[in-house]
């Protein structure tokens, strides 16, 4: 079959589904339902199997590219070891490495004219894949248009650019072969539709891949009118009037700058609507061509503060996955970098996050902190297979053992619950809007509290209306909240939950304009303790939990955990992140359910054949064992009745 056929339903007029965020007064933004797959309604693979991925998501023709060719005509040696590398003997080997999942190529950027025969390749390759018994992900759109090709084949893609403020072509860095395109485009959204098409229906993918999640409108002439259509129904005449832009018909995007005036601020808000709107779009699409199809994208990890016009709280909640390509984890000179943030937001929101797992503290961490998905383990591009893409390094043989472990020990992983004592906010205007110290207080918290091995999550303004799971909610740097948001979190005091802030609260609206009055977060004040700075967020969520906290760990530094339910029994992860060094002695003191009395505590490790039963004592509502050593990864298992 011609790929060309992908085009058969991108010529039909699109438009974008109605606005996803509607903005209710001062009572902020208000979320429709979420299109995330609740487990249930997901493939029964996913939760059965979990996801242990190899990849090689790169069509030729861009390889030859982006290894220095001015362009696009592989040799002899590029097109020979290009299809060994799609044979039924390369889908054996990575088989054989525990792979069950792999995430290949559909679509780049340069045309279906130019990679016509790149995706008759992936039908075939996927095939060989699905015969083997292994699942799909298909790279389906990266975000940019691949313009020496493209615009010949289809010179109206040149109106389909996202534009900078000198009314230049955003460019991919260095790559000035590839510009980004705008993803709300209604003829760019057609043709990608056309992408979803061929994806589903031809290649049978299991997952649709967007990369790129991190443009979003610019100056172009599509943008501009969206953001003048936004201003006229946002904000009243007066509020336009105020912010200099009474005539919506001529005002300009202010692309940049601080975030010091209205104008600014709906120009950052504005864009992470419209990001998370797009990938809305596509993700609702796809579904009514296969209803349990999984979609994700790849925005970035969670890490510092939130940038324009990333916005994971709504983003997330148009698919199933996500990528984190940061920084590896590791332990140096008393630092302690890892991935926990994106996992715990990843849980939170329903999703699983994907990010490269070549050793065994990645793996560790993953099966600690994730669900479903061990990583991405390796990477095979002209038929070798390395750690990852750009990379020369082979594998190294200690994964095996945590490859195994997660295969075999699905009963540890599968659908388990995290249980978390507190939640700590990520206001969106709050991060947003406000000065940069009120984001730093948010991502100094939650340090504090990882370190501090205090079960958490993370969540996002949306989610305040689910706090009865927290005995503990902390607000570190959330100056800014809406009138309903706080009105939630009162309601949570006067339930019985507790308060933790950090800095002023709720001071400014959603637009970060500063209220006329105090806000008060709690009528009782033993319900609302404030701190001097985040760092005393562990000893302050310790004493309003009291002997309610769930669990309590004494451990060397380095050593991190996560806290998670199955019925009948609470699984204890512990992973050690300074990995020459074995962590001896680990205290755990865990609180039962009511009425719940332990029958034993096992240790599970990918670095044993079998588990070890270890001594409990149990006392108050509560059990107490020592893990002996933490290599790298152990899972406590309390068994109770």
């Amino acid at each position: 079959m011609s790929c060309m056929n992908v085009g058969l339903r991108s010529g039909r007029q699109t438009c974008l589904a109605a606005w996803f965020w509607l903005f209710v007064g001062s009572g902020g933004w208000l979320a429709a339902a979420p299109l995330t797959l609740p487990c249930a309604e997901r493939p029964e693979w996913v939760s059965r199997d979990g996801i242990v991925m190899a990849g090689s998501w790169e069509p030729l023709l861009f390889r030859v590219r982006r290894d220095g060719s001015d362009g696009y005509t592989p040799t002899a040696a590029q097109q020979e070891a290009y299809r060994r590398e799609h044979s039924a003997e390369m889908v054996s080997q990575l088989k054989a490495l525990g792979v069950n999942f792999v995430m290949m190529h559909c679509y780049k950027a340069f045309g279906l004219d130019a990679e016509q025969e790149s995706m008759a390749d992936a039908v075939r390759f996927a095939k060989l894949c699905h015969d083997a018994g292994l699942r799909v992900g298909v790279y389906n759109s990266s975000g940019t248009l691949g313009w020496e090709l493209l615009f010949k084949e289809r010179p109206a893609a040149k109106d389909w650019v996202v534009l900078d403020a000198d009314g230049n072509p955003r460019t991919y860095g260095r790559a000035t072969y590839r510009y980004y395109w705008n993803r709300n485009h209604p003829a760019a959204v057609a043709f990608h539709r056309g992408l979803v098409d061929f994806a589903v229906q031809q290649i049978g993918a299991d997952l649709l891949h967007f990369d790129n999640y991190v443009v979003g409108p610019g100056a172009d002439a599509n943008s501009v009118a969206r953001f003048r259509e936004y201003l006229a129904r946002q904000f009243s005449a007066a509020q336009l009037a105020a912010m200099g832009a009474a005539d919506t018909a001529t005002i300009q995007p202010p692309l940049a700058g601080p975030p010091d005036n209205l104008l600014r601020r709906a120009w950052l808000e504005f864009s992470c609507r419209s990001l998370a709107d797009s990938y809305h779009e596509m993700c609702r699409y796809a579904r009514s061509l296969k209803k349990d199809i999984l979609v994700e994208c790849n925005p970035g990890g969670i890490h510092g503060r939130m940038e324009s016009p990333i916005d994971h709280g709504r983003l997330l909640q148009g698919g199933e996955a996500f990528w984190d390509e940061g920084p590896r984890p590791g332990y140096h000179a008393g630092q302690l970098r890892t991935r926990i943030r994106t996992y715990k937001v990843a849980r939170r929101m329903g999703n699983m996050a994907f990010a490269y797992a070549t050793n065994p503290l990645e793996m560790a961490e993953s099966m600690a902190f994730n669900r479903d998905c061990l990583g991405c383990i390796c990477w095979f591009e002209y038929n070798e297979i390395v750690q990852q893409p750009g990379s020369d390094q082979p594998l190294v043989d200690a994964i095996e053992p945590f490859v195994r472990f997660f295969h075999q020990r699905r009963d540890l992983l599968r659908d388990a619950q995290v249980i978390a004592d507190v939640a700590v906010l990520r206001s969106f205007p709050s991060q947003l809007f406000a000065d940069p110290e009120y984001a730093k207080q948010t991502v100094d918290a939650e340090d504090a509290l990882i370190q501090g091995r205090v079960p958490f999550q993370i969540i996002y303004d949306h989610q305040l209306d689910d706090l009865a799971r927290y005995q503990v909610l902390v607000l570190a740097g959330c100056v800014a909240l809406a009138d309903r948001h706080l009105e939630l979190i009162r309601a949570f005091a006067r339930s019985g939950g507790r308060v933790c802030s950090v800095g002023p609260v709720g001071s400014h609206d959603p637009w970060l304009q500063p209220r006329n009055q105090p806000v008060v977060v709690a009528e009782v004040a033993q319900r609302h303790q404030i701190i001097p700075d985040p760092h005393s967020v562990v000893a302050a969520v310790q004493a309003l939990c009291g002997d309610q906290r769930s669990v309590s760990i004494e451990a060397p530094d380095g050593v991190c955990m996560e806290l998670t339910a199955q019925p009948g029994r609470r699984l204890v992860h512990l992973v050690n992140y300074r990995v020459d060094q074995p962590a001896a002695g680990v205290a755990v003191r865990l609180r039962l359910p009511s009425g719940q009395t332990a029958k034993r505590v096992t240790l599970a490790s990918p670095s044993r054949g079998a588990d070890r039963e270890v001594a409990f004592q149990q006392q108050n509502g509560s059990v107490a064992f020592t893990v002996p050593s933490v290599g790298v990864y152990e899972v406590a298992v309390v068994a109770f009745e």
